[in-house]
């Protein structure tokens, strides 16, 4: 990421990274499966002939609350006769009609579709038995211009099992919190075209992360669900706050929209020809190993929206975006909607302490984790493209390597770029998951020689040793400080983005570029 903000410095306002759109789901898990609500309906002694009715009374009591709610609050209910319809732009539309500046907006209704229970006769046993059910009811949706939050919703489902969506923008907090700091914006949709102090809501967006999720969370839902503690009539369970789908996003503010017009032609042709399934898994940080009975499906996608042109890999419902915003931002964004491939370390709910490499949690305990991983991926996204806006021709900019070099008073062979060994390994060196981190000498060894069994292991160590001596001899890689690892220089990422392009063009494109 550094590589292409330094690249670009001349052209760049800043760059500003952080959560984007958040959607968190609240559930109250003891009622959402079938074993912790037959335990509830036993702690409250209802029976299963009087389920149906003791769950209608739960839901008119609390569209009662809603109706005074909103009639203290001086604000309509609206009742929405399609789930289609855009409901931030008629929030926007009531907002500006009645000048509501704070509070709640609106309160939006409509049936969609949820998950509930129900109880029926069983045919063979003659008995009632409760069972989930996908089914439709009405929701609704709380509008609120929060003073810390920005615009933001909640969104209740009036049926059992309760349960609760909120949605956050990050962008439209940041807002709020440069308001607050007196500090001067533009901002045009969800993303900020300029900032007068990009270092200071650099340090807002960093903040936002350290947030209490679940006291924040807890606090909107008792806002719009204010008979949520007396609604059972006995100690309500507690709601458990997951993060179902999140955006984090880094914007790099170009000087104009001819700055960013004149290079992100070249991104876009770059991310689609060039970035294959390996690529795409690395930036995810998967290794792009093939397993037996394992798979995982790559794709790639191209097309314009209202936000501008964009660029669209997905992997196991999670994906990376680049798009040009309102003419001047370029965004990076990843959003992830399935936490479980991504890593953590952390103890369990009944060990705490023994801590572990574990599946990530949708649960907001690992919102901090989350954040990290999203901007690992979008730095390797960045960081891939740092070469691609490179004018030079490309026998102009691979012709050192193909001239012989010294490392200190040792004299090297030139390298051949299109012979396959010299292609492999130059290819190897830049692969994409080691553009944050480096590689050592045992990385390269199980890329080149993972099907070589004709030479030893001592061999190979032996032979990677020379190579890493040649590359270092023509400025492609620099060795680490105090560490066995190595990373690409700047010429050496043009150089290996120049060639990689070149061998995966047709001959076709290749002459209309010389033409």
């Amino acid at each position: 990421m550094q590589s292409f903000l330094q690249r670009h410095a001349s052209e760049i306002k800043g760059s500003l990274t952080g959560f984007d759109r958040i959607r968190f789901r609240g559930s109250l898990r003891q009622l959402s499966y079938h074993g912790g609500l037959m335990k509830f309906l036993s702690a409250v002694s209802v029976l299963l002939k009087d389920f149906r009715e003791w769950a209608q009374g739960l839901t008119n009591t609390l569209r009662a609350a809603t109706e005074k709610l909103a009639c203290d609050a001086g604000r309509p209910i609206v009742y929405l006769y399609s789930s289609q319809t855009r409901k931030e732009d008629r929030i926007r539309e009531i907002a500006a009609r009645d000048g509501i500046t704070q509070g709640l907006i609106a309160v939006l209704t409509c049936v969609e579709p949820c998950f509930t229970w129900q109880v029926r006769k069983h045919r063979e046993s003659q008995k009632l038995v409760l069972e989930p059910l996908s089914g439709k009811c009405l929701h609704q949706y709380f509008y609120f211009q929060h003073p810390q939050l920005g615009l933001l919703h909640v969104r209740l489902q009036t049926w059992l099992p309760f349960t609760v969506h909120v949605c956050i923008n990050g962008r439209d907090w940041l807002a709020a919190d440069l308001t607050q700091h007196q500090i001067p914006f533009e901002q045009r949709d969800n993303c900020f075209v300029d900032v007068g102090d990009v270092a200071a809501a650099q340090h807002l967006l960093d903040a936002q992360r350290q947030t209490d999720w679940i006291q924040l969370l807890s606090g909107l839902l008792n806002t719009v669900h204010p008979t949520y503690q007396t609604l059972f009539g006995v100690v309500p369970p507690a709601y458990y706050w997951s993060a179902d789908e999140t955006e984090w996003a880094t914007d790099v503010m170009f000087r104009s929209p001819e700055a960013l017009g004149k290079i992100y032609p070249q991104l876009v042709r770059h991310a689609i020809t060039t970035y294959g399934p390996a690529d795409i898994l690395r930036f995810f940080g998967r290794r792009p190993l093939v397993n037996m009975l394992s798979t995982a499906q790559v794709e790639s996608h191209l097309g314009k929206r209202v936000e501008g042109i964009r660029v669209k890999h997905q992997l196991e419902g999670n994906s990376v975006k680049m798009y040009d915003k309102q003419g001047s931002v370029l965004r990076v964004e990843t959003t992830i909607n399935n936490p479980t491939p991504l890593k953590v370390l952390r103890g369990t709910e009944k060990h705490p302490a023994d801590i572990q490499p574990r599946k990530m949690r949708k649960g907001v305990g690992d919102m901090a984790r989350r954040a990290d991983a999203s901007q690992s991926i979008n730095e390797r996204y960045l960081e891939s493209l740092a070469a691609v806006a490179h004018d030079e021709p490309l026998q102009q900019t691979i012709a050192p390597l193909c001239r012989p070099a010294k490392l200190g008073d040792r004299r090297v062979r030139a390298l051949s770029p299109w012979n396959p060994e010299d292609s492999q390994l130059l290819a190897a060196v830049g692969r994409s998951e080691f553009m944050l981190h480096g590689f050592r000498n045992q990385d390269l060894r199980q890329l080149l020689f993972a099907n070589d069994t004709t030479k030893t292991l001592k061999q190979q160590t032996g032979k990677v040793t020379r190579l890493l001596r040649l590359l270092r001899a023509h400025g492609v890689i620099r060795k680490v400080r105090q560490s066995h690892r190595y990373q690409l220089t700047n010429i050496g990422r043009v150089q290996i983005t120049a060639l990689l392009a070149a061998q995966q063009a047709a001959t076709k494109q290749l002459v209309s570029l010389a033409a």
